[in-house]
């Protein structure tokens, strides 16, 4: 009984590490860190092995901080600073700090310079909004994504660094009630939007 335990703990310490070891080293031996694996409006979506993984920072030539390659916040704030020329005021913070708490529903997020939207807000998400995940257990940065198609029950995404075997597009279920738009999943805190 003692040495079913003991393989137990074990195996269980294997897991742990092996979990923790992905977080940082690309475990997928199929891509390479930088590949170009999508893109949507012509801004490409990039491999990054690794969610924790960080080689430099992005910058422009005009000195914005796009973030740290490949990182998910640097790919949505590229597309908005590439497809849709906007530059956020506070261009640092991690992926659910892009989701102010603070702010009610429909209001102006001044540090991203963006209308904010909670999920089960009145206003359904569009196309180019940024979707906002809260922290998890296995990324505690938290994630943000690009909204590519909303339809009536359905919200797609694309999205950069969601794992080393993860899908760059993914869709959510999307629900109406009683007036309020609601993308029933429980990390999703709100989507951001240039009016």
């Amino acid at each position: 009984m003692k040495r079913k335990f003991l393989l137990f703990f074990i195996l269980i310490g294997f897991c742990i590490g092996l979990l923790k070891l992905s977080q940082h080293v690309n475990i997928n031996p199929f891509r390479t860190v930088g590949e170009e694996l999508d893109a949507f409006n012509n801004v490409s979506v990039y491999y990054n092995g690794a969610v924790n993984h960080v080689e430099t920072r992005n910058v422009t030539k005009d000195g914005y901080n796009l973030g740290l390659e490949f990182q998910c916040v640097e790919f949505v704030k590229r597309y908005y600073y590439e497809y849709l020329q906007h530059k956020m005021p506070d261009s640092y913070g991690h992926a659910k700090d892009f989701f102010n708490p603070n702010v009610k529903d429909g209001k102006l997020n001044t540090q991203r310079n963006l209308i904010q939207y909670t999920n089960g807000s009145s206003s359904k998400p569009k196309t180019n909004d940024i979707l906002v995940f809260t922290s998890s257990w296995y990324n505690s940065f938290g994630h943000v994504a690009i909204v590519t198609k909303v339809v009536e029950n359905k919200v797609f995404i694309i999205q950069q660094n969601a794992g080393p075997f993860s899908n760059t597009r993914i869709s959510y279920d999307l629900t109406h009630e009683k007036n309020c738009w609601k993308i029933p999943a429980s990390k999703i805190v709100g989507w951001l939007r240039k009016e």
